[in-house]
């Protein structure tokens, strides 16, 4: 039998469906979510940006993946503390520890059901 390897596209088109993906998810993780507001179009596509760049950014450093479900709870704490690192990054992003915690299992329920990788 042959090894099959999947390699992940890293180009600009593969980025930029990844952060309209994330917007999207952002988006109706935000409304679902108590203690977590965005108050602008433009703060929601600023958010998905910080949120692409940083799970890029810690993937490369540690070589954790902080997708919320799939790595256990290693990765959903990534992910609650991206989401709650982010507020201080982009304006008009809202959100408490609690909400972080709650839009991590949010986010990744909604990553599950939305084809592509968000984060």
């Amino acid at each position: 039998m042959e090894k099959v390897e999947r390699k992940e596209k890293s180009g600009l088109g593969s980025f930029l469906l990844r952060l309209v993906v994330g917007a999207v998810i952002l988006a109706i993780t935000a409304f679902l979510t108590p203690c977590f507001a965005i108050s602008s179009w433009f703060s929601l596509i600023l958010a998905a940006v910080a949120l692409a760049v940083l799970d890029w950014l810690v993937n490369k450093i540690t070589g954790i993946n902080a997708a919320p479900f799939g790595r256990g709870i290693s990765g959903f704490i990534l992910a609650a503390i991206i989401i709650y690192a982010v507020k201080f990054i982009v304006p008009g992003y809202n959100v408490t520890i609690i909400g972080a915690l709650i839009a991590a299992v949010i986010y990744g329920v909604v990553d599950a059901i939305i084809p592509g990788r968000a984060m």
